[in-house]
């Protein structure tokens, strides 16, 4: 493989290659990724067709999981059980120090007869997901978490708190999760949904391998940042180095992308601050405001938004300490959907070697290209990525879901 791709920062410690595209799913979008220690790849992604409601709370449309035992060459569709939604593991998907799969769906509903708690999804697989067993019940505190009648970006009901990318097994065996809401009193409207209020993310701990999680704290006290508050987030546990123990959590804003840490296992927090990828300036609306003159003109008062916006990060730490952020630049943030020409417009890789203190390699992956800017990211053996995204969108056709290996050298003295 050849380096390909547009180095939008240059460290001469690592080299990405980037192997061919792999069409995972047809149909699909904003995929969700899981690797085993054995090398099996599980991954889901939504379709077109409605989901079958077989939950008190589904993703508006079907979602589809398939596996690829032999690297990301081939991926084949598989179901737990037919005519059910599957687990949606938007919500988290790890393996285990001993082996177990776990499997966190995404929505938690509040309890109607105790708000205060919450009801969530998992699903164990002990065979390297040859098997996913049936789901079980799950509960959450949801102490002062209002869900009770809150909307989607959509403006549709969702009366549902989401638990987002994360599974994290700590080394005394609990567990770690993140989950975006609303407390009571967030009523800070979204700018392009007003109906929808900016949310804040809270961290979740478990000591009976995630069947029960109690609310530790919120990663930031607040939502008023960006147009959609701290959403979206994902979290690493750093296992070695200056900061060995420390969580990063990253979160999407809805325009610049946020992250914090905490050095003593989430009960206090750093300042968020934002984070920058090379020369990236999803604020420069000038540069751009000319591509997008005519259509800001045809569109409604409340869309006319030029500026661009930082897209669901994924977050690892490689065996080597090095950290992998994969993620998506709208530019601009709503206009992309008509016209996504701008060549910063597309998914991007990026790589820190300070533990998360700056991003000094980043390589983007397409440009100018429809695609929903969702990614996912994980080590799929030493020195070998495999980053899923998607091409097209909704209402979109060709759409898809797709994969790809890094393969990643590193300068000897790293």
């Amino acid at each position: 493989m050849a380096e390909t791709g547009n180095i939008i920062a240059a460290d001469n410690r690592v080299k990405a290659a980037l192997g061919e595209e792999v069409t995972m799913l047809e149909g699909g979008l904003q995929p969700f990724l899981l690797v085993t220690s054995q090398g099996t790849m599980v991954a889901q992604a939504q379709l077109p067709e409605k989901p079958f409601g077989t939950k008190p709370m589904v993703y508006a449309h079907l979602i589809a999981t398939v596996v690829s035992r032999d690297g990301g060459v081939s991926w084949q569709r598989t179901t737990r059980r037919e005519g059910f939604d599957e687990v949606n593991i938007e919500g988290g998907a790890a393996q285990l120090s001993d082996g177990s799969i776990i499997a966190l769906d995404t929505y938690v509903v509040a309890d109607p007869a105790n708000p205060d708690r919450g009801t969530g999804e998992v699903a164990y697989s002990y065979d390297d997901w040859h098997t996913l067993e049936e789901p079980i019940p799950v509960s959450f505190e949801l102490t002062n978490v209002d869900v009770a009648s809150r909307k989607d970006d959509g403006g549709h009901d969702h009366q549902a708190a989401r638990l987002h990318r994360s599974v994290l097994e700590l080394p005394d065996g609990d567990l770690l999760t993140l989950m975006y809401t609303w407390f009571y009193g967030d009523d800070i409207p979204c700018s392009y949904t007003p109906s929808m209020h900016k949310c804040r993310t809270i961290l979740y701990r478990s000591s009976d391998k995630g069947r029960s999680w109690r609310q530790i704290g919120c990663v930031v006290d607040g939502t008023d940042v960006g147009t959609e508050g701290y959403v979206e987030p994902v979290l690493v546990r750093l296992s070695q180095g200056t900061h060995e123990g420390r969580l990063i959590c990253m979160m999407r804003t809805g325009r610049d992308m946020m992250s914090a840490y905490s050095d003593d296992e989430g009960l206090t927090w750093s300042e968020p601050r934002v984070e920058q990828f090379g020369d990236i300036d999803i604020h420069a609306t000038a540069s751009w405001a000319e591509q997008f003159r005519e259509i800001a003109a045809q569109t409604h008062e409340d869309r006319r938004e030029l500026r661009g916006m930082y897209a669901d990060p994924d977050l690892i730490e490689l065996r080597n300490g090095v950290l992998v952020c994969v993620f998506g630049v709208r530019i601009s943030e709503k206009m992309c959907w008509a016209d996504p020409s701008h060549p910063w417009n597309g998914n991007y890789v990026a790589f820190s070697f300070d533990q998360g203190e700056t991003w000094s390699h980043v390589v983007q992956v397409t440009s100018g290209v429809m695609t929903t800017h969702y990614m996912a990211v994980r080590e799929l053996q030493p020195n070998v990525l495999y980053i899923a995204y998607d091409l097209g969108a909704w209402g979109k056709p060709g759409r898809r879901a797709v994969g790809r290996r890094v393969e990643l050298s590193f300068s000897p003295e790293l």
